[in-house]
């Protein structure tokens, strides 16, 4: 594995520079030894991946995004929980996902390491493995990379977070993520295209190609509408997209209002409005939060109460 994208590494838009070869953490948390937070079967992705027999899912400690309300932010931001692992051990774990019968590989928030993931999927396609590869990101992504990316991955299923640069900048540190995020969703899109099939009843998972995510914020709908309105604009009405309502708050959007609370009915009722205004065909929609199911605690060794 060619290593010196760690030292100094400039793998995400942060550009940090740090020495992680040498041990030292970069903005995402991490050095350059690959911590893996939990792997598994998963079935609280979109039912395009999940299928009948789950999404390979691995979530890899650390991120450069750093959103305060997170879901994930017990290995995002806390930078505690994780279990170094070798190139060797990696390559294990992932053949032993693939044999419980996986639909996809599913890389989560994999940007930081992407120099292992990169060997990792090469050497998977070297052992003849034919499931999907799968970039399960924030959008806060380098848009230099987005070739590197698409020569091993098949989907991608990037976040669109923020058309308000305030809001990122008040969530995650960064204005400039609308316009990277915009930037290498272009990309990704122009190497993969939209995903193939959509298909929402999870019988036939997709092969190939591009959906985007978008969380709808308690009290930022403007945001979404703007999100919608961009994403119809730049990619027409056959963009496939997930209008998530899951937002759930964290320790650390407690203090902060209106974090502080789930998403209201009228807000998420709002959302779709709008996204079916606009026309979008391929859209997924969901029922507001009632369980936990899928709401992690990376503490527990099976950290979603929701899969088998």
């Amino acid at each position: 594995m060619d290593s010196s994208p760690y030292s100094p590494c400039r793998l995400c838009p942060r550009q940090c520079g740090v020495d992680r070869l040498g041990g030292a953490p970069g903005v995402c948390g991490e050095t350059a030894d690959l911590r893996i937070a939990s792997w598994g079967p998963h079935m609280g992705e979109e039912p395009c991946f999940t299928g009948t027999r789950g999404s390979g899912t691995i979530f890899f400690s650390g991120c450069s995004c750093h959103c305060f309300f997170c879901q994930n932010w017990q290995i995002s931001n806390a930078h505690g929980l994780g279990q170094t692992v070798s190139a060797e051990a990696f390559h294990r774990l992932a053949l032993g996902l693939i044999e419980t019968g996986v639909h996809n590989l599913n890389f989560v928030t994999p940007d930081h390491f992407w120099p292992h993931i990169e060997a990792l999927c090469a050497r998977l396609r070297d052992d003849g493995v034919k499931i999907p590869l799968l970039f399960n990101s924030s959008g806060y992504q380098l848009p230099a990379l987005v070739s590197r990316y698409a020569a091993q991955m098949d989907i991608f299923m990037p976040d669109f977070k923020f058309a308000d640069p305030v809001l990122a900048r008040a969530v995650m540190r960064d204005e400039r993520y609308p316009e990277i995020a915009l930037e290498a969703l272009r990309l990704m899109v122009a190497e993969k295209g939209f995903l193939d099939p959509f298909d929402p009843t999870g019988m036939e998972p997709a092969r190939r190609g591009v959906l985007v995510r978008h969380l709808v914020l308690p009290g930022h709908v403007d945001n979404t509408l703007r999100v919608l309105d961009l994403l119809r604009e730049e990619f027409g009405r056959w963009l496939p997209l997930s209008l998530m309502s899951q937002y759930a708050p964290t320790p650390a959007a407690q203090p902060r209002p209106p974090f502080d609370r789930r998403l209201g009915p009228a807000e998420y009722q709002a959302a779709c409005d709008r996204a079916r205004e606009l026309g979008f065909e391929n859209l997924l929609v969901q029922p507001l939060a009632v369980t936990d199911d899928f709401l992690p605690d990376f503490e527990r060794k099976k950290p979603f109460k929701g899969n088998p």
